[in-house]
């Protein structure tokens, strides 16, 4: 039987540089930070996802929780608000290790600042390994004559 090699990643990940961050307002840097790494694309009108993270920051400032009860109440009128939408992007989110669930409700991981988290799980998880795959396959390529 013919073995059937599919091109499916195991994880991807799109990176964007902006100009320096100037003094916008915490909201517009959430937007531009959930641009700048794949997760909202530019011109996007409905960015219920920026709203929800934003809303994580704030929370993690505050070392609070957010519950999934309180997260669809509050966005359920934005445009886009259904409650598969929101659940949808917090999966995003979850899969990018920006936010956790935990018996109280939704996190940052462990309350950590967003550039310890970024580093952690953005850089280590998704752009070290990933470079790393791609070495493997430049040595496993160099190796074939």
């Amino acid at each position: 039987m013919k073995k059937v090699f599919k091109d499916n990643p195991l994880s991807e990940i799109t990176l964007r540089r902006f100009e320096k961050p100037s003094n916008e307002n915490l909201k517009e840097l959430c937007r531009k930070f959930l641009i700048s790494i794949g997760l909202l694309q530019t011109g996007d009108g409905r960015d219920i996802i920026s709203e929800i993270f934003y809303e994580v920051v704030i929370s993690a400032k505050n070392k609070e929780y957010l519950p999934i009860d309180l997260i669809i109440k509050k966005f359920k009128d934005l445009n886009g608000g259904t409650p598969n939408n929101i659940r949808r992007h917090i999966l995003r989110l979850k899969d990018y290790g920006l936010i956790e669930r935990t018996d109280y409700g939704y996190r940052m991981p462990e309350f950590m600042n967003l550039k310890d988290l970024f580093k952690k799980e953005i850089i280590k998880e998704f752009i070290e390994a990933s470079v790393n795959r791609i070495i493997e396959y430049c040595e496993k390529i160099d190796e074939i004559k």
